[in-house]
């Protein structure tokens, strides 16, 4: 394999906690050269280390002390020889005397040269006993017989200036423009309910400033006269925490894992122009990180269960909100027995409850067709009962067979005229239906299905209000799911667990000779499973198509093969693009996630734009 992971924004950012002892440069250094060999032969690119590494952080009045400073410069050179023949672009935080000021620097070394220093900004009340802050008059010092950048720097790579870091020092997180990753190295001591703080702070900070973090602090291997130092190390992503240690180590440990530089989008206040060249290796031919395969899906249970609930709050209370101004009580729709009509039923019912309306004002119309089957046809009858809807039974044979005759279709032709004619006799139904009772038509498309145009234009693309559309199919079959654990009456909780068991179907085509669902959506137009990787990827981060076909063969290995995800991106790439019309005239309907697809915001594109480059 050739080594391609930057190629679509990738380094791989590492970060070591070693195990020190105070003012022992000799032993540090010589740990710390020992760390470094370890990441590089990992393939770790960009290392860091705590702040006042060398030294330790917690030396006090020795750092005013010349033996230490000297000791400090010299373990620095050591360092500088020694990793001289390694890839690795490793930061690591000492003492530095210039022009008879003593500063807290973070020092970039790679390839026996010194890169650049930079100065710590934020001092503490108690730092500045030991340290001068820095002022912006020094540009540039002398470092073992070279001119090397001083101050507020930048870091790019010399083949992708999108690939860049800026370096933090402690506790205060300057903001950065343009700059992909922070490097942040602390010395925080911990105490009670401060570790959980600092997680949030570093997660908003990230999420705010559009950027990437690698954080790590001092261990407790620091002096315990007064504080014991946590050695938490991490890195973030936009937001996301993708790798943590266990900062209670006595030993030294690292971290490390691929960090996609390609997700930033940064437009905060500029706070430095000078910049360094760096040459970032590209010596990986792997990816080494995690893809959750349901990006919608929170991983962590309790994460997951908090976030469902608030799914469901947010689309009935859209729709309450709705209710409220039409000053309407009754609501319409199709109930067809499949997943996307059921999570839209539930939430109407939530959104009653809410307002208190009674569920008899819910009118919900089961219309049988041609392909309509047993099963989904008795769900549908059974969820309406066991929760007190007005039922509704209008079938659309008779109406289709004379709209065929009408158009000059043979009623044998199976062609998407067949089918599309029957979607929109139901939405005729339905819209009809609610004028005849002074009703609100509510829209069960989701947002998996609009995206890739998998729905009737004017057919079940229309309504008056559409819950789901904002949310992905594999979030619907999840908060169906959730609903089902959290649903008290036995008999509505059976009825959904068989709707939630049912292959997805329009089910527009006649069933099969034993009654079975034979048109089967996922079989025609892909795994919705992969759709929704996809587009969350392609939408939320503006991957490439052969970047999102890289991370999808990374994250799916094992359970589709490459020409299956080539088969099934292309059909994606195709419908995205051509079928965008549908979407410019979606109805009203809430957003859910960071992903929407609003023609009034969210996703601004024209309907006819050419996918040609994208194929």
């Amino acid at each position: 394999m050739i080594n391609i992971n930057k190629k679509y924004g990738y380094v791989r950012y590492g970060a070591v906690v070693p195990e020190i002892s105070v003012a022992n440069v000799t032993n540090n250094v010589d740990e710390i050269i020992k760390q470094i060999k370890l990441v590089d032969k990992e393939g770790i690119q960009v290392v860091a280390f705590p702040e006042l590494s060398l030294t330790g952080y917690t030396c006090g009045d020795l750092f005013k002390n010349r033996t230490l400073l000297n000791n400090a410069l010299e373990g620095l050179e050591k360092l500088v020889k020694e990793t001289a023949k390694l890839n690795v672009i490793s930061v690591v935080g000492l003492p530095l005397l210039v022009n008879n000021l003593v500063y807290n620097v973070a020092v970039v070394v790679n390839k026996g040269k010194v890169l650049g220093v930079v100065p710590k900004n934020n001092l503490t009340n108690e730092e500045h006993r030991w340290f001068n802050e820095y002022n912006g008059e020094v540009k540039n010092i002398k470092l073992f017989g070279e001119e090397v950048l001083f101050g507020n720097l930048v870091f790019k790579d010399v083949n992708d200036a999108n690939i860049n870091f800026g370096i933090n020092i402690g506790e205060e997180l300057n903001e950065y423009n343009g700059v992909s990753t922070v490097i942040n190295i602390a010395a925080s001591y911990d105490i009670v309910g401060k570790h959980e703080y600092r997680k949030n702070k570093l997660n908003v900070y990230t999420k705010d400033n559009g950027c990437n973090l690698v954080y790590v602090s001092g261990g407790v291997t620091e002096s315990t006269t007064d504080y014991v130092y946590s050695g938490y190390a991490a890195i973030y992503e936009v937001g996301k925490l993708l790798v943590e240690n266990d900062r209670y180590d006595f030993n030294s440990n690292h971290i490390g894992v691929d960090v996609d530089n390609y997700r930033v989008i940064n437009n905060n206040v500029e706070i430095t122009n000078k910049y360094v060249e760096v040459d970032i290796k590209d010596v990986n031919k792997e990816l080494v990180r995690h893809y959750n395969i349901y990006p919608f899906i929170p991983e962590d249970e309790v994460v997951r269960k908090n976030r469902f609930k608030e799914i469901i709050n947010i689309q009935a209370l859209g729709l309450a909100r709705r209710l409220k101004h039409t000053g309407l009580k009754k609501c319409v729709m199709g109930i067809s027995g499949g997943l996307d009509s059921t999570l839209a039923f539930l939430i109407v019912i939530e959104a009653y409850r809410k307002l208190g309306i009674s569920n008899d004002n819910f009118i919900g119309v089961t219309m049988p067709g041609f392909g309509t089957t047993g099963r989904t046809y008795n769900n549908a009858l059974s969820l309406m009962e066991k929760y007190g809807i007005t039922t509704r039974e209008v079938s659309i044979k008779d109406a289709c067979l004379q709209h065929f005759k009408d158009i000059g279709l043979d009623e044998n032709d199976r062609s998407v005229t067949y089918e599309n004619s029957q979607a929109r006799e139901r939405t005729q139904i339905l819209m009809d239906i609610a004028n005849q009772e002074g009703a609100l038509v509510v829209g069960t498309g989701d947002l998996s299905e609009l995206i890739l145009g998998w729905c009737t234009y004017n057919g079940d693309h229309m309504s008056m209000y559409c819950v789901n559309g904002g949310v992905p199919k594999t979030l619907v079959r999840h908060l169906v799911g959730y609903y089902a654990e959290i649903e008290e009456n036995e008999e509505c909780k059976k009825t959904i667990l068989d709707i939630l068991d049912t292959p997805i179907s329009p089910e527009l085509l006649p069933p099969d000779k034993k009654g079975n669902i034979k048109q089967q959506t996922e079989s025609l137009v892909g795994p919705y499973v992969l759709h929704d990787f996809f587009l969350y990827h392609f939408l939320r981060y503006g991957a490439s198509v052969d970047k999102v076909r890289y991370i999808t063969l990374q994250a799916f290995d094992g359970m589709y093969t490459e020409e299956e995800i080539n088969k099934w991106l292309t059909m994606f790439v195709k419908r995205f693009f051509s079928q965008q019309f549908k979407r410019s005239c979606l109805p009203d309907g809430p957003k859910i996630g960071t992903v929407g697809i609003s023609p009034r915001g969210d996703l601004v594109m024209p309907s006819d734009a050419s996918g040609y480059d994208w194929l």
